[in-house]
């Protein structure tokens, strides 16, 4: 299950979009840096979105949602069991709005203490996403407050996609972009900024392959997974685009997340989170072949992991 219940037809997220809100967001987001490099001897364009205030791109989708918004919520209400969480309790500090996160009692205690720091009230239910999805509907119509679903609203996929716009004007030549999947908005939104001009790849572990299952099934459906943290299942929003734009679903092991993960530690002392790595993964592994001499573009989208894991 994942934030969106609706069997209807998803509301569509444009270029357009993606541009009101990249003019909407100015001033508030970092233009995060691109690193051209070589990997493993291919030429990589690395865009170091997990510079980005909060550690992760999901900042981008939540400010846009928030400021979108009418009327104008002074609290807000969602479930998530990450980086959304965080990203959200900063876009309502920022804003001077409260928030409360729901989280799964799976979540990692490293999120959960990172929402805390931006100021979230952070309340615990139930052991999957869906779940602790079910109690934030309930507890934003208590309280009369705005419930964010923060995989699956089309501010959210708006935001995520200025992220595409910036790479047009920081990389020539429209080479392909690897990004996670994740629950759906960064590859939505850079499918959305950037359509069938340039080639979006969204890339996702084996174990949790929700877009893949998706595109097989030609419908977000559940996915059972070892992080029940997360979604189950891809936004509607975003297989909506991922379809019209035609990207694909490649998938990764474990192992190769973590080789691509030690890899950017060993050669450019750079740390992020699992999720962060997988695109590189795909590239490393050899999941996704570039065409001779073809530069590719590599999202690394959080730097959220628990230091202690490593």
């Amino acid at each position: 299950m994942t934030d969106a219940t609706t069997t209807a037809a998803p509301p569509r997220v444009f270029r357009s979009d993606v541009r009101a809100a990249r003019k909407r967001l100015a001033g508030q987001l970092r233009k995060t840096p691109v690193f051209h490099t070589t990997v493993a001897g291919l030429p990589v364009s690395l865009k170091l979105e997990y510079l980005q205030h909060g550690g992760t791109f999901q900042l981008r989708g939540s400010l846009n949602a928030l400021l979108t918004a009418a009327p104008r919520p002074t609290q807000v209400v969602l479930a998530a069991g990450g980086n959304a969480g965080i990203a959200a309790a900063l876009a309502a500090a920022r804003l001077g709005r409260a928030c409360t996160v729901v989280v799964p009692e799976t979540a990692p205690h490293s999120k959960v203490a990172a929402m805390w720091s931006h100021g979230a009230e952070v309340r615990w239910h139930g052991t999957t996403h869906a779940e602790a999805c079910a109690r934030a509907v309930e507890l934003a119509a208590e309280r009369g407050a705005l419930y964010l679903p923060v995989h699956d609203t089309p501010a959210v996929v708006a935001g995520a996609g200025v992220l595409g716009l910036e790479l047009e004007e920081q990389v020539r030549g429209r080479p392909p972009v690897l990004a996670a999947v994740g629950g759906g908005a960064l590859i939505g939104g850079l499918a959305a900024a950037l359509g069938r001009r340039q080639r979006v790849i969204g890339v996702e572990p084996e174990r949790r392959a929700l877009l893949r299952a998706a595109l097989g099934a030609e419908r977000p459906v559940g996915v059972p997974a070892a992080d029940s943290a997360g979604p189950d299942r891809v936004g509607a929003i975003a297989f909506d685009i991922a379809r019209r734009a035609d990207v694909p679903a490649l998938t990764v092991t474990d192992d190769a997340v973590d080789a691509a993960r030690d890899l950017l530690w060993r050669e450019f002392r750079i740390a992020v989170e699992p999720s962060g790595a997988a695109a590189l993964a795909a590239l490393v592994s050899g999941a996704f072949v570039p065409e001779p001499g073809r530069r590719t573009i590599v999202v690394l989208c959080g730097a959220n992991g628990d230091p202690a894991a490593r």
